[in-house]
Order: structure tokens, then sequence, then C-alpha cells
């Protein structure tokens, strides 16, 4: 028999091989050679606050940060995340032994799962399902089970029964976001309540991806799982500035878990980056320090550019589902007489000047996902405006 030489071995790792360039990475470049607006990966087109730019322009002069921070994440930093989670959720944090910070909550969360995730271990995640989720689980070994989210009565719902099916013998973790990308879901504390139950009942670990917890609308609530009973030893906590400050590029991220969990996950983090970000790990901190006023202001403008972009989707012909969280809207393109969302957004540019994500890129059951396309508002909105003019053009 002959044997297989390197030549002939691929040279991507077999775990990797079904991952090739993101979509976010091809719907961006389309946007960029066509000249259409780019609703399509999730970055504000404005910075965040200028006190806490300035913080971090101070950090740098003052030289704090331009050499290696400590491995953990700067003790101020480490305090600040600690104080926000008492503060917002009466989650009692040490900042010294319950603290990791991270190169964003990517680190984050491939970090985490390196660390708990062994070959052949079952990790079950919500579908659809942010893409460094599924790469993450197959770095580690694992083996990706997805839940779906089915939308029903003006949103996506988790079927409850059929998380429970999923879990197997072979069940090492659950990988929960809420509020969800890409489709705004926020479960409700019922709905957290039987999952943390189901974590406690079969001894799985639950890494939940939170980095829209300040993104919250109409009557939704964000509940860290976490502060549900028996959760706090078994959860590993992600978050990030992002999302929250608008300062996506900075990639400040972190986790809050019992000391045992973070000392796996930053047995793993430390061979990945190993530290990152330093002078942005200050004001970072400035910056969950801000007063409730910015976090309401925030949201509150947030909602409005919620309402003006499902406004035009809707004018435009689409089905739209408002999120309850996060900045994107999922719309349903059936009604236009398509049922193709990757097509449909690979012409749209050319169509109607607008780019979006397909969200049957984020499901295993494409079909499920197919007519399902994801917008964001986190722009300015008279970009938003002509974004809703130039999408009427997108029914024609």
């Amino acid at each position: 028999m002959a044997r297989m030489t390197s030549s002939d071995r691929p040279l991507l790792n077999r775990r990797l091989a079904e991952f090739g360039t993101t979509i976010f990475a091809e719907m961006s470049a389309l946007a960029l050679r066509t000249g259409a607006i780019n609703l399509g990966q999730g970055f504000p087109d404005t910075d965040g606050p200028e006190e806490v730019r300035e913080a971090a322009v101070r950090a740098l002069r003052d030289g704090r940060g331009n050499q290696y921070p400590p491995g953990p994440g700067i003790p101020e930093l480490r305090t600040a995340i600690a104080a926000h989670q008492q503060r917002r959720y009466g989650l009692s944090v040490d900042p010294d032994t319950e603290v990791l910070v991270t190169a964003g909550a990517t680190e984050a969360i491939a970090a985490s799962l390196l660390a708990l995730v062994e070959p052949g271990d079952e990790v079950i995640a919500l579908e659809p399902y942010y893409d460094s989720y599924a790469a993450s689980i197959a770095m580690a070994g694992g083996t990706r089970v997805p839940v779906t989210l089915r939308p029903g009565e003006g949103r996506f719902r988790l079927d409850l029964d059929e998380l429970r099916d999923a879990v197997t013998d072979r069940t090492r973790l659950l990988l929960i976001n809420t509020p969800h990308n890409p489709t705004g879901t926020v479960l409700t504390r019922e709905e957290l309540a039987s999952i943390a139950e189901l974590a406690v009942e079969r001894d799985l670990l639950v890494v939940t991806d939170e980095v829209y917890e300040h993104l919250v609308f109409d009557d939704a609530e964000h509940i860290p799982l976490a502060s549900f009973p028996g959760m706090r030893d078994r959860t590993v906590t992600i978050s990030s500035a992002g999302k929250t400050f608008s300062f996506t590029g900075w990639k400040v991220g972190w986790i809050t878990a019992s000391p045992a969990l973070v000392t796996a996950v930053r047995s793993a983090k430390q061979y990945l980056t190993y530290v990152s970000a330093g002078p942005f790990q200050y004001a970072v901190a400035e910056a969950l320090a801000l007063p409730e006023s910015y976090f309401t202001g925030f949201r509150a403008d947030m909602l409005a550019k919620r309402d003006v972009l499902a406004a035009g989707l809707e004018e435009a012909g689409l089905a739209v589902y408002r999120p309850s969280g996060t900045y994107f809207i999922t719309a349903d393109i059936r009604p236009l007489g398509e049922s193709d969302g990757i097509a449909f957004c690979r012409a749209l540019p050319e169509r109607a000047g607008v780019v979006a994500i397909p969200t049957a890129v984020f499901y295993d059951h494409q079909d499920m996902g197919a007519p399902f396309v994801r917008f964001a508002f986190c722009k300015q909105r008279h970009v938003l405006e002509e974004a809703a003019a130039r999408l009427k053009n997108a029914g024609r």
C-alpha cells in the first residue's frame, strides 16, 4: 500500500477543513468593491465616548500598558469588572482569582473551549451561532451539537425539550449566547432557569457569551446564567468592551468564573495571545465606571436605530423579527418571492447598494436558515435611513 507523503497531505489541519474565508470578509470586500452601505459586519461607524478614548491616550502617554501587562489583566480592569458584576447583577466576583482579561470575547470563547473540551466531547450550541463557536469547538476536537432556535410569534424561540433531548453521556458543555447573535433573542428568566436545572442535573459545564448584555430592548431583561442556583461554579461568563463602548478594534474582553475555571481557561489563553491591549485595558476600566446615564443613553440610541431600520425593511417588503437585544435584525426574504439568502446577499449590493449577511452560514442545518438575512443597525441614523431608501429597490 502506498504511503501518504507530506505533499499528499492537505496543508490545513483537518479539524478546520470546513472553515474557509469568513462570510464577513467576503461581504465586506463586496461592499468595498461596489460602494454599498455595509450593514453586514457588526461594527459601529462612530467611536465611543470621548472620555474613554482620552483615557487610552492618557495611558499611552503615561507609559501604562505600553509593555506587557499582567497575564490575567491589569488590576484596575479586573477590579472594575468585578464591581460591574456586583453592581449590575449582585454577583460577587474576586478580581484576583475569578476574572481573566482576554483579547476580545472571541479569544475568551476559544480559550474556554480549548481548556474545557477534549476530543470526543460534545458541545451543544444554539443554532444559528456566531461563526467562531464552530471553529473553536473544532480546534478543541469536540463535536458540535446544534439546537435550533425557531421563529414563532415574532421571535426566535428555544425548544427546551429539544435542548434536553440533545444532551447525551458525551455532552461536556453548553455554549449559550444571550442576547443572541444573530437572531436578537434574549432568553427569558424561565428559559434560563430550565437551562440551569438541566446543567445541574446532568453535571454540565456552561460557557455563556453575554457581550450584548447592555443592549436589551422593550421588556427584555438580561440575566446572567451564573446567577441561578447551582451555576456559580460551573459557568464561564464572557463579555467585552467592544459592543458596549463602540471600540471594537481594541479587543478587550474578559471572563468571570470560579477560581478553578479561571485557572483552566488561563492555561489555554496564555499560549494564544499571552497578553494584549495594555493601554486600552486602563481605558476600559474607566469605561465600566461610567454613570448609568451612559448605558441608558446608549441603549435608547440603539433602540431608535433598530426601529428606523426595521421600518425600512418592512417597507421594502421583508418580514422582520424585531430583536429584543443585540444590534442586529433578522429578516425573512420569502415575502419578496426569494428563498436563498446567500444568493440574495451576494446580489443585494448591485441590486440595492446594501450589504447584509446570509444567516444560513451560521447553521449546521442550512435549510433552516436559508430564507433569513441579518442586518446590523449600529450605524449612524442617516446611514440607516439611506440604506432603508435603497432597500426599497430590493423587491423590484
